[in-house]
């Protein structure tokens, strides 16, 4: 798949990464397509989302990578579907998916959540 480029560094790029993307990643491919993009200064947002142990997992490598003048960390918010899967605690024990749920990672120095509730995340995104 081409990468994107990006024209000029007038802006603030945005990727919005597709289920279908991420479905064949491993979870540590998951993680090096999302950080890779947010060293780079770039917005994620997942269709998807991350699973929560997929999150911990990002948030441990991040903090692994962090440096006082090159990279300062991730900001993340996420939030489920309002449609729950009914799943039971069988369900849970088996492995079985959660709901889908949007997920937005961009660089810690640029993004600052406003307001987050159950239907919308506002974040004010600065330029480097």
């Amino acid at each position: 798949m081409p990468e994107a480029t990006t024209p000029n560094d007038d802006g603030v790029r945005i990727d919005l990464i597709s289920g279908a993307r991420m479905e064949g990643l491993t979870s540590m491919e998951k993680i090096r397509l999302i950080l890779d993009s947010v060293r780079d200064g770039d917005i994620v947002v997942l269709e998807a989302g991350l699973s929560p142990e997929e999150e911990s997992k990002l948030i441990e490598v991040t903090m692994t990578e962090i440096s006082p003048d090159d990279f300062s960390g991730i900001e993340i918010e996420s939030y489920p579907s309002n449609r729950q899967p009914d799943q039971g605690l069988v369900g849970r024990l088996l492995g079985k998916e959660e709901a889908k749920k949007l997920t937005v990672i961009g660089p810690a120095n640029q993004i600052e959540t406003l307001h987050k509730d159950e239907d919308l995340i506002s974040a004010l995104v600065s330029r480097k």
